[in-house]
C-alpha cells in the first residue's frame, strides 16, 4: 500500500500550466483586433433583421388603416430586451419610429453599445419603400 501511495505520477506542474495559458492569452490578444470587424457585421444583422420585420409590420398596418404606425405597439413590435438592461437583456438595438403619415414613415434602429470602442454608435434606417440603410457606421 505505501509503495502505491509514495509512487510518482507522470503529470504538468503548475508552472508548466500557466506558462500554457499564458501563451494562450497572448495568442488571444492578437487575434482579437482582427476579428472585432466579423464581431460588428454579426451584431448589425440583428438590425437589419428587425427594421426588415418592422417594415412588414407597418406595410400590414397600412393596408388595413390606409396610414403608417407612429407606435410600435399599434403594429405590434416588441422590443427585446437591451443588453443595457441587465442580465437578461440580449438586444443590442434600440428600434424607434422616428416619423410616420399616411404615405411615408421612418424607423431606425440605434446600437446600445459601441461595439469596436472608437466612440460611435451604430445606427440604420428603414423607410416606406424598404430602404435599408447605414446612417452611422460603427
Amino acid at each position: 500500500m505505501k509503495q502505491l501511495l509514495n509512487k510518482k505520477l507522470k503529470a504538468y506542474t503548475l508552472t508548466e500550466i500557466l506558462v500554457v495559458l499564458v501563451i494562450i492569452g497572448i495568442l488571444v490578444l492578437l487575434a482579437l483586433p482582427n476579428l472585432m470587424p466579423l464581431i460588428t457585421k454579426a451584431k448589425t444583422t440583428e438590425a437589419k433583421l428587425q427594421l426588415e420585420h418592422l417594415a412588414k409590420l407597418q406595410q400590414s398596418y397600412f393596408f388595413e388603416h390606409s396610414r403608417y404606425a407612429t407606435d410600435l405597439t399599434e403594429i405590434g413590435f416588441i422590443q427585446e430586451k437591451l443588453t443595457t438592461d441587465g442580465k437578461d437583456g440580449k438586444a443590442n438595438y434600440k428600434i424607434e419610429i422616428v416619423s410616420a403619415n399616411n404615405n411615408t414613415y421612418l424607423a431606425k434602429a440605434t446600437a446600445v453599445t459601441d461595439f469596436n470602442g472608437n466612440g460611435t454608435f451604430n445606427v440604420w434606417q428603414i423607410d416606406q419603400d424598404k430602404n435599408l440603410k447605414e446612417v452611422t457606421p460603427d
